[in-house]
């Protein structure tokens, strides 16, 4: 006689749902994602030409309400732009290699949570400038439509870096002189136009990356219009990046600290020309990271100037 088995049951036993609190950090992971804040190379590049203009319109010392609010405001509006960015773009981001697991374009995150998320963080943008006096708000004003414009002027401007390096990289600049001194003064455009030629370096390089998906597309960029001539173009725009900070120093009588971080920052501009020579995306990446340095020790350049040298 058979032993009898005991009766077990073949069907799938139910999957047990995740505690809200897993589900909530999952969810807050994803906005994070879509906010670039696992990504803080963005921060720094818009970051390093707000510290030259405060420490510069500060001579050495920029109030530190003024410098908490507008270290703030950059992580703020750089996020904010991010989504912005990606809402405009989550039917394109799919077919490029390198953004097609952004939360928007993989459909982790739904438009309508994109929108709410731009919304707050425009809500603590306003916050933040309203700390700051009347002119800095106003020209705030123009910075926030260049943010919000640039995602759609880039479908058809032949030059989008140059848009981008006006509304992210440069426009930090004046705002920062206005809420520091309450005027503009020459050095503060001459600055200006230092780092909307830097945005435009940078971004042709990253632009380098997507260069073939971007041909593809239909999509405008710098390393596209540039074609084969994009190394050379991307050595004058350094060249005249560094000739605008120069001009900016003798401005301000600054001596050898300030020209010592200008001679790094020409260093590792050739550094990235030999790690752009082939033109080959992994290399063109590290050469658009290195960007970070530049910013840095032409800040720790300026920094120094105002500690040991008599500007």
């Amino acid at each position: 006689m058979a032993a009898t088995s005991p009766d077990i049951s073949l069907e799938t036993p139910p999957r047990q749902e995740a505690p809200w609190w897993y589900r909530a950090g999952r969810r807050l992971q994803e906005y994070g994602r879509l906010a670039r804040l696992d990504r803080p190379i963005g921060i720094w590049l818009l970051l390093w030409p707000v510290l030259w203009a405060l420490w510069i319109a500060g001579n050495g010392r920029p109030a530190q309400k003024v410098l908490a609010v507008f270290v703030a405001g950059v992580l703020v509006m750089r996020a904010a732009g991010c989504v912005i960015n990606d809402l405009a773009d989550r039917n394109i981001d799919p077919h490029v290699k390198r953004t097609r697991e952004r939360p928007l374009a993989a459909r982790r995150v739904s438009p309508h949570e994109a929108m709410a998320l731009f919304a707050a963080l425009g809500l603590a943008a306003v916050w933040l400038v309203t700390r700051l006096d009347p002119f800095t708000v106003k020209l705030s004003a123009v910075g926030a439509f260049l943010t919000v414009s640039y995602p759609f002027v880039k479908r058809f401007f032949a030059l989008p870096q140059l848009y981008l390096g006006v509304s992210f990289g440069g426009w930090g600049v004046p705002m920062a002189f206005s809420a520091q001194t309450g005027a503009l003064p020459r050095v503060a455009w001459v600055l200006f136009i230092a780092a909307v030629i830097w945005a435009v370096v940078y971004d042709t390089i990253y632009a380098m990356v997507d260069r073939e998906d971007d041909l593809k597309l239909g999509v405008k960029s710098t390393a596209l219009l540039f074609a084969d001539m994009d190394k050379a173009m991307i050595g004058i725009l350094q060249a005249l990046m560094l000739f605008a900070l120069v001009l900016a120093g003798r401005d301000m009588h600054f001596g050898r600290w300030y020209d010592a971080g200008l001679a790094a920052a020409a260093l590792l501009f050739v550094y990235q020309q030999w790690l752009i020579r082939a033109r080959e995306p992994a290399a063109c990446l590290r050469a658009f990271l290195n960007n970070n340095y530049v910013g840095m020790v032409i800040f720790i350049g300026i920094a120094l100037q105002y500690t040991y040298g008599n500007p």
